[in-house]
């Protein structure tokens, strides 16, 4: 390790990993984490995976977008290439962004034929020089998550020499999806529930290596599961149990982080929202790419349907605005 390196290591952020929200492709966009915020102040909160070459050659102001009550907020990358990787997370880094993922985990077809994702699990020299390149160009945490094993390559031996020459690279966290996945033969949807989750193999790796940080995603769906687990490891990754039914992170400050502030009820937390919402709108945004975001806060509340059902007839009418929600909202018990 160079000196330059001592140095930023030395000054690397701190984030408390206890819970945070998973990386989700089509949902976990500005909108989302803005509204993800005002349910929780603590938990970190996660880009969509974002491809190198869509900051190196897209609109990056566009993928970049975060309003700074967003904070803590990390950004996942996609990509292989170590020099476009370092040059995309250096972006990230002046952006504002608090962490850099590398994405090994999206077993999609789209992304494999550009190397990225869970293929990326059979290549575990190529992914430590990724974290080299991107920990020479940054100094904010470099991240890396994955799943436990791919196709036929799912030894534990072979987990193991992948983390270990990850953390020979520098590797600050990592988030394991505690399944494998089958690169041919399964949706990415069917990769999330088919193979069977085996929180045993990461807590085995935390035993293994106890100096490192690991989550573990996968499955939880409980503030009480969270805390089971967080028993073993060091942080909690809740995916789409949180962006279908957010309130099970009302109480996440309070129970993980000793939060004394009082709870917000869902209708106060909507109110918060409004102002938001004015705003965007006013910038030309299609009310309804925010209210997809929302139609979970009432689960399992009288007038839960009716909300979802008027926010979703209504808020692609041209002209919709904030007064629809207030209308929707209406249709609901106070709780």
């Amino acid at each position: 390790m160079n000196e330059r390196q001592e140095v930023k290591d030395s000054n690397l952020k701190i984030l408390d990993r206890k819970l945070s929200i998973a990386p989700m492709m089509d949902y976990t966009d500005r909108f989302q984490r803005y509204f993800m915020r005002l349910i929780t102040h603590h938990a970190l909160l996660y880009t969509e995976m974002i491809t190198t070459g869509a900051l190196l050659h897209g609109n990056a102001a566009r993928f970049l977008e975060h309003d700074d009550s967003e904070h803590p907020v990390a950004i996942q990358l996609g990509g292989s290439d170590p020099g476009d990787l370092a040059a995309a997370a250096l972006i990230a880094e002046e952006a504002g962004y608090d962490e850099v993922n590398l994405n090994v985990g999206c077993p999609s077809d789209r992304v494999q034929n550009g190397k990225i994702g869970a293929c990326l699990l059979g290549h575990p020299q190529l992914v430590a020089e990724c974290v080299r390149s991107m920990k020479s160009a940054v100094s904010i945490p470099v991240t890396v998550k994955t799943r436990i094993g791919i196709d036929n390559n799912d030894s534990y031996e072979a987990l193991c020499n992948f983390v270990a020459t990850q953390i020979g690279a520098g590797c600050d966290h990592f988030i394991i999806h505690a399944r494998k996945a089958w690169l041919q033969g399964l949706s990415p949807k069917e990769n999330r529930n088919i193979p069977p989750l085996r929180y045993d193999v990461v807590k085995q790796l935390k035993q293994n290596f106890p100096a490192m940080g690991f989550s573990i995603n996968g499955g939880v769906k409980t503030l009480t599961e969270a805390e089971a687990l967080l028993q073993d490891l060091d942080g909690v990754m809740i995916g789409r149990e949180a962006y279908h039914n957010p309130w099970i992170l009302a109480e996440a400050d309070h129970r993980l982080y000793g939060d004394t502030r009082p709870l917000a009820s869902r209708h106060q937390v909507l109110e918060s929202f409004l102002p938001f919402v004015e705003l965007q709108c006013q910038k030309g945004i299609p009310l309804k790419r925010i209210t997809r975001h929302i139609l979970g806060l009432f689960h399992g509340c009288p007038g839960a349907r009716a909300w979802r059902r008027h926010l979703s007839e209504h808020a692609h009418n041209p002209g919709a605005g904030p007064e629809l929600i207030q209308q929707a909202a209406a249709l609901v018990e106070v709780v």
